[in-house]
């Protein structure tokens, strides 16, 4: 991803938190690219809940929904032993977040400021 920056595995917690903190309060889209079935979408601009990384099962979790009555159920998508984590840090409209597993499928959540959006 041009403009990011990549974390080693011993950074992915601290770095993920701090995303989810620096996102609070705005909508995320979930994407999936895999080779073998194309690109889908898992969540388009639902409210943002969390995203961190578990190192004792090696999973990244990002979470939408579950914070408002419109939206009271969370939706999880789990990347198992993932293989890179990279944050977008410039030259991009909005901030995302790209997590590749071992099949390489690479997973993308980006943010949008939620007035961007409808809710």
């Amino acid at each position: 991803m041009a403009g990011s920056t990549m974390f080693d595995r011993g950074e992915w917690r601290t770095t993920l938190d701090q995303v989810t903190a620096e996102h609070e309060g705005e909508l995320a889209t979930i994407e999936v690219l895999d080779p073998s079935v194309g690109h889908q979408y898992e969540a388009e601009r639902l409210p943002f809940s969390s995203l961190t990384y578990d190192p004792k099962d090696d999973t990244v979790i990002g979470a939408v929904g579950g914070r408002s009555p419109r939206y009271p159920v969370v939706l999880r998508h789990m990347v198992w032993h993932p293989t890179e984590v990279d944050v977008a840090t410039e030259d991009i409209p909005e901030a995302a977040v790209r997590v590749v597993a071992p099949d390489g499928s690479t997973t993308l959540i980006t943010f949008y400021p939620e007035e961007s959006g409808t809710s």
